[in-house]
């Protein structure tokens, strides 16, 4: 993902609301924001920032579950099956 393109200043932002939203929401390429010639923020559509947020969700699930392998915290899945039938 190239972001050179995607870069507008607050000025711009402020003139051109509407139509930075709908390109936004059309290219789905988040916009890089300055202030005073630096980076202060990013926009994303709210389709790519849910996606990100999925993401970020099933990443950190994969992290708890790389650690819990890692600190031996497993269970065949007889055993698991077994522990579930005893309960039920």
């Amino acid at each position: 993902m190239r972001l050179a393109g995607q870069v507008r200043s607050i000025s711009y932002l402020k003139a051109h609301a509407a139509e930075v939203l709908r390109d936004l929401v059309t290219s789905q390429e988040p916009i890089i924001i300055t202030q005073n010639g630096e980076a202060r923020a990013v926009i994303l559509d709210v389709a790519t920032f849910d996606q990100l947020q999925e993401t970020a969700a099933l990443l950190k699930l994969l992290s708890l579950a790389d650690r819990q392998v890692e600190e031996g915290m497993l269970e065949s899945a007889v055993d698991a099956i077994a522990a579930y039938r005893a309960d039920a």
